[in-house]
């Protein structure tokens, strides 16, 4: 297959070493220099994902780099995305749509016919750029999944695109990772890397010079660069849940206490992320085993990959019992795509869209019922809320939601439609809009409600921000002329 442009591949030792941060800062810093960049990732598991302008989905990453390259995302950016879900495996969203669900097992087998999917849109990227920063997933060294690879060596090798590893000094044995994933590797596939990045370094670099050229010794790949832990990397968007295990510092004089609980399938939690970033907000992500904060101003009930699967497990933790009380005592509960769903009366699954068919009763907050079927709503919209408050985001769920609380629509969309659900008190609603809270206005409106006043944060204004940061921190450590010559 032809390259229409130079290309660049960014693997890593294992997951979280920061490889989607890394290209994202290399795709602002080489859009600056005035190249047209296309970020690339062939597959991608994550239950954070975007709609795009070309009425798909991808990895929320992706999004965030095509962001920082300064173009739309499209579904071409991450051809296979994989979304897991319950006793099904994981539905496997191909160029944007959705293209069936497997089991890992079965996911193997499949992925011989998707990459003929990757290499199509890789092409087609390639074809408008003048640089493609290529970005893998999890391990280059899980040599178990080599068979059938689309995600980092197979691609890499039939798209003839150079490899840069990435391994993350911060979690330690960065050196052993380094030299054992050389020793795993088929020597074919090891001849594929060019050069290596360590990440996120704390302390004197002169203390790691050594380690640099032991593993550059040990490899022959040259060394590219130590790059310095980014301290800003917490205001961008996560992808991976993995991020929802580090703990947000809690602010005792906000004014505003938010309580999440965190259920094992959520999805698309970057809705979360602004109330995070906002001063005023104590934002508390509550696992299972602790009990909802007594104190919470609002409850958020997140997306979820499978409602009917994240509504046994709500339960099993017993969150449904605080929920309830906190209601009763007088507070507010939001539920955002799959936790309005689960606020209504029921959810039938009759089709098994998400796992084996069944249905179970919902939380009974809402006077609604979901029936999960049809297919995937996957768009961006506008709108105002019933307080007549501007708002932006998009919608990506399946199924439809009706009742008498429809009646009391959360908000009206631009084309006239009513969307969402209200109680008769106001104090619980439900939305299928994501991205609601990074809408400064929206944000601003509930901090009002709560009595906090208004916000002072540019949400989108700090995201572009960080950007710039993070490529000026990238470009002080890495001689990007260097990687330059190394793509292909």
């Amino acid at each position: 297959m032809p390259i229409r442009a130079p290309a660049l591949m960014f693997q890593g030792t294992g997951s979280d070493v920061g490889k989607s941060l890394l290209v994202a800062g290399l795709a602002r810093a080489y859009a600056d220099r005035g190249l047209k960049v296309r970020p690339f990732k062939p597959q991608n598991m994550s239950n954070n994902a975007a709609v795009t302008v070309d009425g798909g989905e991808i990895g929320r990453a992706q999004a965030l780099q095509a962001r920082a390259a300064r173009v739309p995302a499209s579904v071409h950016m991450n051809p296979v995305l994989l979304k897991p879900q319950s006793q099904i495996g994981a539905q496997v969203v191909v160029q944007g749509k959705v293209f069936g669900t497997a089991k890992a097992v079965a996911y193997q087998a499949m992925k011989r016919d998707l990459m003929a999917f990757v290499l199509q849109s890789f092409e087609r990227l390639g074809a408008e750029a003048d640089l493609v920063l290529v970005e893998g997933a999890g391990s280059a060294s899980e040599v178990n999944l080599r068979a059938n690879d689309i995600a980092n060596m197979g691609f890499a090798r039939a798209a003839g695109v150079p490899v840069v590893l990435i391994g993350d000094i911060d979690r330690g044995g960065v050196i052993a990772s380094m030299v054992g994933t050389k020793v795993v590797l088929a020597p074919d596939d090891a001849a594929v890397i060019q050069g290596f990045l360590i990440n996120k370094f704390r302390g004197d670099p002169a203390l790691f010079r050594d380690g640099m050229d032991l593993i550059a010794d040990r490899t022959g790949w040259a060394a590219l660069g130590l790059v310095p832990y980014f301290p800003l990397a917490h205001r961008l968007p996560a992808e991976d849940a993995l991020a929802l295990d580090h703990s947000l510092p809690r602010r005792e004089g906000a004014k505003v206490k938010v309580a999440v609980p965190i259920l094992p399938r959520i999805a698309n939690f970057d809705d979360l992320d602004p109330l995070a970033a906002e001063p005023e907000i104590d934002l508390v992500r509550v696992k299972p085993g602790q009990p909802l904060p007594l104190d919470a101003d609002l409850v958020i009930l997140p997306g979820s990959k499978a409602t009917l699967a994240d509504l046994a497990d709500l339960r099993a933790a017993g969150f449904d019992i605080d929920i309830a009380a906190h209601v009763r005592r007088g507070g507010h509960v939001l539920g955002l795509c799959g936790g309005y769903q689960m606020l209504g009366r029921s959810i039938a699954d009759p089709d098994g869209v998400e796992g084996p068919p069944g249905s179970a009763p919902g939380l009974g907050l809402l006077e609604v019922e979901t029936v999960l079927s049809g297919d995937k709503r996957l768009e961006a919209v506008t709108g105002s809320t019933a307080e007549d408050i501007p708002f932006k985001g998009y919608e990506m769920h399946m199924g439809v939601t009706e009742g008498p609380d429809r009646a009391r629509p959360f908000a009206r969309l631009s084309e006239g439609t009513a969307e969402g659900a209200s109680s008769p008190s106001g104090r619980v609603v439900g939305t299928y809009v994501h991205g609601l809270f990074a809408d400064d206005r929206q944000r601003g409106a509930w901090l009002t409600r709560f009595g906090a006043g208004t916000s002072s944060l540019d949400y989108e204004g700090q995201i572009e921000e960080t950007l710039d940061a993070l490529a000026r921190h990238i470009a002080a450590h890495v001689d990007l002329d260097r990687l330059l010559t190394l793509a292909r």
